[in-house]
């Protein structure tokens, strides 16, 4: 684990409260050489110290978000500045299969260009090259996995085909290097290109290499999600029960009885699962993967136009188009209807963000599945979506899975893009706004979920809790005011009411502006 730079002057965190299991306590909290030196009543300060009123606000553990996109886009400065506006401090990177290492990082620009924006600093050198590309150069900390999508790539291309044994050999390997250099675990997007080709056997034998060290499976599940969570959960279950490794999934969402009851389920077998999601209805992916089949789905555009080439040909995408989206437990017949479109580079198209496909199509004299083709075409594919559900769920819908002792808070935040999905702004404000404040979640829980949970099954080292000795990553936060502004109307607006922030003990937000410091540091696993 990198240790907290020091050098930094005190800070002391004076009249807050410490929220606990009993509830919020008035206490002083003071940082000094990146750690949390003491917590109590009337702490007295060195001379040198910075005060910090903290009035009627609670301190809290800087947050941690435990499914981000933002590992290319947080050298940004509205992107860092729209994650600690919530209090994030830490972000898990290498989501959904997909990440620059290993390789030298084209690939996984070319293909998540709508998700994740090429990295502007990694040229190759693997896990431990990547992470230091974040020692000293953001205000956040950065956390990633070995992107077992991109481990495929590496060794079989996109190749729609089972992996040989001299291939999982090589996968392997790769995994094992990942994670000696840092890695907190390995991600799959079982719904992406090339993860789609992988099976539970092939899965298994890379998550072996994951148990061995204690590390974490994290999932993007095939398939498996709303009515059809179960199916996604049991093939989980026989990748942990073939490999011994803790498992993890991605944005976890469906009917909330139905999660509850597959994952106690699960749990009484033997199978105890973790799992992030956030506290939005509506989903966002690439538009690729909803409407094309693996083989056209890959980056770039030449499969694509030549199977569009000629009538036959895209009436062909046409109808398998249509059978994809139609056949969906979150789409269903009015898809059009339910997908906005969110990042679309193409010059032709752009003024399209924003608008559902049913009105671009309707304003374009066109049917939704053929503008919808030829956005993907004019894009190289690279089109992000916004995808609303049938049947919105409601805070007090939601707050049992967020009560759920393996949840941790993700936002699967997507920083690309002129209109992009709310969850990037506004996740962790409205956890606190919107669940802890009417009493949904009691506070303890929601600094829980939203920090402590996460560190430990990450292996983050000393943080997430504040307490003695700890690292001071630290959120004052305003009860009464944190407040999520992003709508989907509106989804760049930041959150209000989180003004002060500490990474390792430096301010990172001050007086609810950014101070410009760079303590975060790539984070290496702590087992």
């Amino acid at each position: 684990m990198t240790a907290a730079p020091g050098g930094a002057s005190p800070v002391l965190l004076r009249g807050g409260a410490v929220v606990g299991p009993d509830g919020p306590v008035r206490a002083d909290v003071l940082v000094r050489d990146g750690r949390i030196a003491s917590v109590g009543p009337a702490v007295r300060p060195p001379s040198d110290a910075v005060t910090v009123d903290c009035g009627e606000r609670f301190i809290l553990p800087g947050f941690v978000d435990a499914h981000s996109h933002a590992g290319s886009r947080v050298f940004d400065e509205d992107v860092q500045e729209t994650l600690l506006r919530q209090g994030v401090t830490t972000i898990v990177t290498g989501q959904d299969g997909v990440g620059p290492a290993p390789g030298d990082g084209t690939w996984a620009d070319r293909y998540f260009a709508a998700i994740d924006g090429p990295h502007p600093r990694y040229r190759g050198g693997g896990t431990a090259a990547l992470l230091s590309t974040y020692d000293g150069t953001t205000p956040v900390n950065v956390a990633t996995l070995v992107p077992a999508g991109t481990v495929r790539h590496q060794v079989i291309g996109d190749e729609d085909r089972p992996a040989t044994p001299d291939e999982t050999a090589r996968m392997r390997a790769l995994v094992r290097v990942g994670l000696a250099e840092g890695a907190v675990g390995l991600a799959s997007g079982l719904d992406y290109v090339p993860g789609v080709s992988a099976d539970a056997d092939e899965l298994a034998a890379l998550c072996a290499e994951v148990a061995a060290v204690d590390g974490l499976y994290v999932t993007h599940m095939r398939g498996g999600y709303e009515a059809n969570v179960r199916v996604g959960l049991d093939e989980v279950a026989a990748i942990v029960r073939a490999s011994g490794v803790r498992a993890h999934v991605s944005h976890l969402h469906g009917p909330v009885p139905t999660v509850l009851g597959a994952l106690d389920d699960l749990a009484a077998a033997g199978v105890p699962l973790s799992f992030d999601a956030y506290p939005y209805s509506r989903g966002c992916t690439i538009l690729s993967m909803l409407l094309l089949p693996s083989a056209l789905a890959r980056p770039g555009t030449d499969d694509l136009a030549h199977a569009l080439a000629d009538p036959a040909g895209r009436e062909r995408v046409r109808a398998g188009a249509l059978e994809r989206v139609t056949g969906r437990a979150d789409l269903g017949p009015g898809w059009a209807d339910q997908v906005t479109l969110s990042h679309v580079p193409s010059a032709a198209h752009h003024g399209l963000q924003g608008r559902t496909l049913a009105q671009a199509a309707a304003d374009t004299g066109t049917e939704p599945v053929d503008l919808a083709l030829d956005v993907l075409l004019a894009s190289a594919l690279q089109v992000s979506v916004v995808m609303r559900v049938p049947e919105p769920r409601t805070p007090e819908q939601l707050a049992p899975l967020f009560r759920h002792p393996g949840h941790t808070a993700g936002s699967d935040g997507i920083h690309v893009g002129t209109h992009p999905h709310p969850r990037a702004a506004g996740t962790f404000a409205r956890y606190l706004g919107d669940f802890a404040r009417p009493g949904l979640l009691t506070w303890d829980e929601a600094q829980r979920h939203l920090a402590t949970t996460a560190v430990g099954l990450h292996g983050l080292g000393d943080r997430g809790v504040v307490r003695t000795g700890a690292v001071a990553d630290l959120v004052v936060a305003d009860p009464e005011r944190v407040t999520s502004r992003a709508t989907y109307a509106a989804p760049t607006l930041r959150a209000e009411g989180i003004d002060d922030v500490l990474v390792a003990g430096v301010p990172v937000l001050a007086a609810g502006r950014t101070t410009h410091a760079t303590p975060g540091v790539g984070l290496r696993r702590a087992r």
